[in-house]
């Protein structure tokens, strides 16, 4: 090495001891981020990123700046174990995730147990919280107990002499909701015409579709992802059928449509009443529409989770487990979902599910 290079790596070398490392707090987002569902994965990344970059720009939490930290569960109970691992070793603070129920359910022992605050924006079986495995665990989500009987309750009033066939994918969202809509159809005095299980794995079509005609179903709820929904309605209507597609929350993504084409006009589902469009989120969806970031299904949540958590850490003055989970319990937040507070269980006091519609395009509230 020339001594003039040699001077200028000592130099760099120099500088670098001289300049004091920059103090970060790091959150972590887990959901798919990897296959059909990986558009929910991305949601939950934009939205807590947004958060982040949100806190970041007005100083950062505590006086150190936020980082993100993403991984791929896909899905899968096994993955989100081991995930939820590779997270304690990045030393996360949040959990913003999982998505799905059975990957929370799963990680949420492990992120107690190490000290890490959980907030689901999507776990929606009423196990994740009501067997929680500590005080730090939470959601931002509706339940399916409380989606199931409203889907079941609006099959019975609005299809009362029509033929219901009720799908899922055997999922344990999808089971757990079709389960608690048959049981509120029933409730209600109606029975189903067809329950049955479409596993994604099956891939055949045929044996489901010929199943409805012969049955000529008039309205089916399914219970399961965007993509198999698509796929379904599709199928049924290059069969001739004119059924009416009812399903659950899965359907909020523009790749719906991607997937059904011109079919999927018409298809409503249930989801709590949009938070793009009130104005406590005005000024995030604007942040994420310039850059080119649609604010629908799981971002939003998202953002409201590391917003909620930033604000209870800046209350307790603390980024302690305890500190901050009580805190969470104890006090009420103004975030992009409104005002919230969480109950004893970690359930967020958010609005009921509401019925949207499938236009050309886009979707927009239905009437019930």
């Amino acid at each position: 090495m020339s001594s003039a290079m040699k001077k200028i790596f000592l130099t760099a070398l120099a500088l670098l001891a001289a300049t004091p490392a920059v103090a970060e707090i790091v959150i972590g987002v887990a959901g798919p981020m990897s296959g059909n569902l990986a558009v929910f994965g991305a949601e939950m990344v934009a939205g807590a990123q947004q958060a982040i970059d949100d806190i970041n720009a007005k100083g950062g939490l505590l006086g150190e700046q936020l980082v993100l930290e993403a991984g791929d569960d896909r899905c899968d109970r096994k993955q989100a174990e081991s995930v939820a691992n590779q997270m304690i070793g990045r030393e996360i603070r949040l959990m913003v995730g999982h998505l799905f129920s059975g990957a929370s359910i799963v990680a949420s022992p492990v992120y107690h147990q190490a000290g890490i605050i959980q907030i689901s924006p999507g776990a929606r079986e009423g196990r994740y919280t009501d067997r929680r495995p500590g005080p730090g665990i939470f959601r931002l989500t509706g339940r399916d107990d409380r989606q199931g009987p409203l889907a079941g309750a609006f099959l019975a009033t609005k299809y009362a002499d029509a033929k219901v066939a009720i799908v899922h994918d055997g999922s344990p969202y999808g089971a757990g909701l079709a389960e608690a809509t048959r049981r509120a159809l029933n409730e209600a005095g109606k029975s189903e015409t067809v329950f049955e299980t479409y596993s994604p794995e099956q891939a055949d079509l045929t044996p489901l579709i010929a199943r409805l005609t012969a049955e000529a179903i008039d309205v089916l709820f399914f219970a399961g992802d965007h993509t198999e929904a698509g796929l379904i309605i599709r199928r049924m209507r290059d069969a001739g059928m004119r059924t009416q597609l009812v399903t659950g929350d899965a359907l909020m993504t523009d790749e719906f449509l991607s997937v059904a084409g011109d079919a999927g006009t018409g298809a409503l589902m249930l989801y709590p009443p949009d938070p793009a469009k009130s104005p406590e989120a005005a000024e995030a969806v604007s942040r994420l529409a310039a850059k080119g970031i649609v604010a629908e299904a799981y971002v939003l949540p998202s953002y409201a989770a590391v917003q909620a958590w930033a604000a209870a850490v800046q209350t307790a003055g603390s980024l302690d487990y305890a500190a901050v989970a009580s805190t969470l319990a104890e006090f009420t937040f103004d975030t992009v979902l409104g005002t919230i507070e969480f109950d004893d269980k970690g359930d967020a006091n958010l609005p009921s599910y509401v019925l949207y519609e499938w236009r050309a395009d886009r979707y927009d509230y239905a009437p019930m």
